[in-house]
C-alpha cells in the first residue's frame, strides 16, 4: 500500500524548494481516494459511536442502511445481513444506539461510512428492548387479555409439565405436588429451557401436550430462577403463541416472583414459582379434609334439627284427640248413618202409605166412573153391529138393524122388530 502522510513534518525552506526546483506529484481521483481509504481503514478499525438513527432502511437484500446522527454531525452506517440478523431489537428512525465497528472509504461515491459489527440501544439492554417491543406487539394483538384466559380444572386428573427433567423446578413441582395431591397423575416433557434450540422444544413440547389433550387436564410450563438472559427462551415469539394456541388450559411458573416473562402474561395462570404452580393446580388434601368435615358437621346438624323438629310436630299431632282415638269419628259416622238409614226407611214408608191412599182415592173415582159400575147397578150398553158405535139414541136405528146389548155380566145380540120414538 502506498504510504501517505496528512500532515508531512517540513520547514518552510524545504517547502520552498519543492515548489520552485520540482514539479508536483499529480494523483488521479481513483489514486487520491485508494490513498484516503488506505490511510483511513487503517486509522479507524474498531470504533464505538453513539448517535440517533435516521433514514433508516432495510431492502430485500437483508442489508440495514441508515445514517448517525447527533446535534453536530452526521455519518452513513451500514450493518450487513449476517449482523442484522442477529440484533434481538428492531431498528427503526429516532432510535438512540451505541455502534460499534470500523470506517470504510466507498470509493465509488468517494464518502466514508461506518460498517457497524455491534449495536445496542443507549440506556436500556438490547434483550430488555427487544423484550418491550415484542410485549408491545403481541399485548396489541390481544394475546395477554384476561377474556381469553381460562379456568383450571378444580381436580385434575392428569397433568402435563413442560421442563428440564434435571433442574431444581420439577423437584420442587413434584414435592409440592405429592404433599398436597396424590390422586393426579404427572407426565414430563423434557425440554431444554435455555441456550440455543431451547424454545424450539418448549413448542415442539407444547405441540406434543395438545396432542394428547383428550387425556390431559393442564399443563404446567416451568423453570427456576435465572437472569433475563437466561429466561429468554420463555419471552421469544414462537413459545407465547404456542401458549395462546393450547386446547389445554395453561400455567407458567418461570423463575422467582421478580420474574415476569411473555409467557406468564401469555399463560392462563401464572404462578410466581413451579411450588406455588403445584399449589394453584391441585388442592391441598388436608384443606379438602377439612372442609368435607365442616361440611359434614353441618350436614349432621342440619339433619339432627330435622329430626327434632319432625319429633316434635309427630308428638303433637299424635296429642290430639282424632290420633289418640282414631275409631271415635268412625263410630259416630256410623251411628249417623244408621240414624240417617232409619229415617230414610220411614220416609219411604210414609211414602209408600201417601201413594197406597192416592191409589185408593183414584181407583175409587175411577171405578165410580166407570161404564162397568154402571152396568153393575143395572144399566147396560147399546152397541150397533158391526161398527160397534154406541146407540144413543132410537132414532139413530132402523128396523131390521143387529144391535149388541152389553150387559154387567154378557152381552146379548138382537134385531130392530119396531121403533118408538119420542117427540121432541
Amino acid at each position: 500500500m502506498a504510504q501517505f502522510e496528512l500532515f508531512p513534518e517540513e520547514d518552510e525552506e524545504e517547502a520552498t524548494t519543492a515548489e520552485v526546483g520540482a514539479a508536483p506529484r499529480i494523483l488521479s481521483v481513483g489514486q487520491l481516494t485508494n490513498l484516503v481509504k488506505g490511510e483511513l481503514e487503517d486509522l479507524f478499525p474498531d470504533v464505538w459511536v453513539s448517535g440517533e438513527i435516521s433514514n433508516f432502511s432495510r431492502p430485500h437484500s437483508g442489508h440495514c442502511y441508515f445514517t448517525l446522527k447527533d446535534d453536530m454531525a452526521q455519518i452513513r452506517a451500514v450493518m450487513w445481513r449476517t449482523t442484522a440478523a442477529r440484533v434481538p431489537f428492531d431498528l427503526h428512525d429516532g432510535l438512540e444506539v451505541i455502534c460499534q465497528g470500523g470506517l470504510e472509504v466507498y470509493a465509488p461515491r468517494g464518502t466514508y461510512q461506518l460498517v457497524v459489527r455491534q449495536i445496542q440501544p443507549q440506556g436500556l439492554g438490547a434483550l430488555e428492548l427487544a423484550l418491550r417491543q415484542l410485549r408491545a406487539n403481541l399485548e396489541a394483538e390481544g394475546l395477554f387479555a384476561p377474556e381469553r384466559k381460562r379456568p383450571l380444572p378444580r381436580f385434575p386428573r392428569r397433568i402435563a409439565v413442560v421442563t428440564s427433567p434435571t433442574g431444581a423446578a420439577v423437584r420442587d413441582f413434584l414435592e409440592v405436588l405429592r404433599r398436597r395431591w396424590r390422586g393426579a397423575d404427572v407426565w414430563i416433557l423434557p425440554v431444554r429451557v435455555q441456550g440455543a434450540g431451547a424454545a424450539a422444544e418448549v413448542v415442539s413440547a407444547i405441540a406434543r401436550a395438545n396432542q394428547l389433550h383428550r387425556h390431559l387436564d393442564c399443563l404446567v410450563v416451568a423453570r427456576g430462577g435465572g437472569s433475563l438472559e437466561d429466561l429468554w427462551t420463555f419471552n421469544e415469539e414462537a413459545v407465547v403463541r404456542a401458549i395462546v394456541a393450547s386446547r389445554i388450559p395453561v400455567i407458567s411458573a418461570i423463575g422467582h416472583e421478580i420474574d415476569v416473562t411473555l409467557a406468564d402474561l401469555a399463560a392462563d395462570v401464572r404462578a410466581l414459582t413451579p411450588s406455588e404452580a403445584a399449589e394453584l393446580v391441585v388442592p391441598a388434601r388436608d384443606e379438602l379434609l377439612a372442609v368435607l368435615r365442616q361440611h359434614q358437621r353441618r350436614l349432621i346438624l342440619g339433619l339432627e334439627r330435622r329430626v327434632a323438629l319432625a319429633r316434635r310436630k309427630l308428638e303433637t299431632l299424635a296429642s290430639r284427640r282424632e290420633f289418640r282415638k282414631p275409631l271415635e269419628n268412625v263410630h259416630n259416622l256410623a251411628r249417623r248413618l244408621d240414624e240417617l238409614e232409619l229415617c230414610l226407611n220411614r220416609a219411604v214408608e210414609n211414602q209408600l202409605q201417601q201413594g197406597r191412599r192416592r191409589l185408593e182415592q183414584a181407583t175409587a173415582r175411577l171405578e165410580a166412573l166407570s161404564p162397568l159400575g154402571v152396568l153393575g147397578r143395572g144399566y147396560s150398553l147399546t152397541q150397533r153391529t158391526p161398527d160397534g158405535s154406541l146407540v144413543r139414541d132410537a132414532a139413530n136405528l132402523e128396523v131390521g138393524d143387529t144391535i149388541t146389548t152389553r150387559f154387567a155380566r154378557g152381552a146379548a145380540i138382537s134385531r130392530v122388530e119396531k121403533l118408538e120414538l119420542e117427540e121432541r
